[in-house]
């Protein structure tokens, strides 16, 4: 099996190059002229386990081998790389997709000339309804009996990526810049209906792995509206408070308590939407708690807080999980707390004034709400921006209290 993956960064090379290595010959697309210049002359790279449970043993290396690479920059190379593919990857980024839909559009074509064999490309990109979003963009390339054949061979099947991925700084590279440093997390559900044909089975990563799952809306929403949601409130907040490291926010009492409460609102409207246990999604809030605590990981706030702004966006991990804690009537009083955070740190970084008129319109225009869905955020927003008198702790306190008293009425 010829398994191409779009994207050798942290996610391509740190996690879809592990699933995919044991069961397939491994092909990097990326337009890096020295990252591909350097897997084509190394033909292999390491992925270190950082794991922070066991500290006299918190590394473990593994070797991902039999690599090749193709620059981005090659469009025919590229083109025809996906048209001999048996599976393919995409992981470059949500922003990025536009650009590539025109290369992927030139290999499927070069593909549907030779035959009509069933192609399966795993979308592995942080937004809902990804797969759509791709297939728009591919189809925009397409003639109209190519759409055809697109819609009856090509399953554009989505993913949730679970595995956190620092920035990988010199010293994580330890004299090899291939090096990508991550957690064990390993676990990678996949959409099972999308697949055209059957889904096949990889060797994949220990624990975890590839798991085909037929309720993929509930992983997928599961991972944007609490592993991210959560991810982003201790960022935000930890940023505020002057933390470097989400292992540091996370250590912080009223940030964690925060960040844990406004997961939990969150696993209430995701159990009462999907009818799925509320005990496994507690059981999973406690496992990424944990995991948001890997000191060894030393993944930064910086990094989990940026981009802010699509960050708020009116689907994604704060202002969709606000809607559906809305459509299954529960009070997201500790989301809204979190988003709050996004907002202030929004417009900091936008270069914005700290007031309630700047911080109502950028709602607006990033988030699409109306202004009679922004009066608990705005409320938090203000609690927020009267810390920066340097009294942090006293200002989360007070923050805390009245969630506590609004979640109770």
């Amino acid at each position: 099996m010829k398994a191409v993956i779009y994207g050798a960064g942290n996610i391509g090379r740190g996690f879809l190059g592990q699933i995919f290595s044991r069961t397939a010959d491994l092909i990097f697309i990326d337009t890096d002229d020295s990252l591909v210049d350097r897997l084509n002359r190394e033909g292999r790279y390491p992925i270190r386990i950082l794991n922070d449970s066991s500290p006299e043993d918190a590394t473990e290396d593994i070797w991902i081998e039999e690599v090749t690479a193709i620059n981005g920059k090659n469009e025919e190379e590229t083109a025809e790389a996906i048209a001999s593919a048996d599976i393919m990857a995409t992981a470059v980024g949500v922003r990025s997709l536009p650009l590539i839909a025109p290369v992927l559009a030139a290999g499927l074509k070069k593909r549907f000339e030779r035959n009509r064999q069933a192609f399966n490309i795993i979308i592995c990109e942080n937004i809902i309804d990804a797969d759509k979003t791709l297939a728009g963009l591919i189809k925009k390339q397409l003639s109209e009996e190519e759409q055809k054949i697109f819609d009856e061979t090509v399953g554009l099947v989505e993913a949730s990526i679970g595995r956190m991925v620092p920035l990988q700084t010199i010293e994580m590279q330890d004299g090899n810049p291939l090096r990508i440093c991550v957690e064990a997390h390993g676990f990678l559900p996949v959409d099972k209906i999308a697949f055209k044909g059957e889904a096949p089975v990889f060797a994949g990563v220990n624990p975890g792995g590839f798991i085909p799952v037929s309720n993929f809306d509930f992983y997928i929403q599961r991972k944007l509206f609490i592993h991210n949601m959560g991810h982003g409130i201790c960022a935000y907040l930890g940023l505020i408070r002057g933390d470097t490291y989400i292992y540091e926010a996370a250590g912080h009492g009223s940030i964690l308590f925060i960040t844990q409460n406004a997961m939990l609102e969150s696993a209430l409207a995701l159990s009462a939407r999907f009818q799925m246990p509320l005990r496994d999604i507690h059981y999973h809030i406690r496992d990424l708690l944990q995991r948001f605590s890997n000191r060894a990981l030393k993944d930064t706030c910086a990094r989990v807080a940026a981009d802010t702004g699509r960050k708020l966006g009116s689907q994604d991990r704060f202002i969709g999980t606000l809607r559906c804690c809305a459509e299954e009537d529960i009070n997201p009083a500790f989301i809204s707390v979190g988003t709050a955070a996004a907002l202030y740190w929004h417009l900091r970084e936008k270069n914005l004034p700290q007031s309630r008129e700047a911080a109502l319109a950028a709602l607006k225009e990033v988030s699409g709400l109306e202004e009679a869905e922004t009066e608990k955020i705005l409320l938090y927003y203000s609690l927020l921006n009267s810390s920066q008198d340097g009294n942090f702790d006293k200002t989360i306190e007070k923050i805390i209290k009245t969630a506590s008293d609004e979640e109770l009425l």
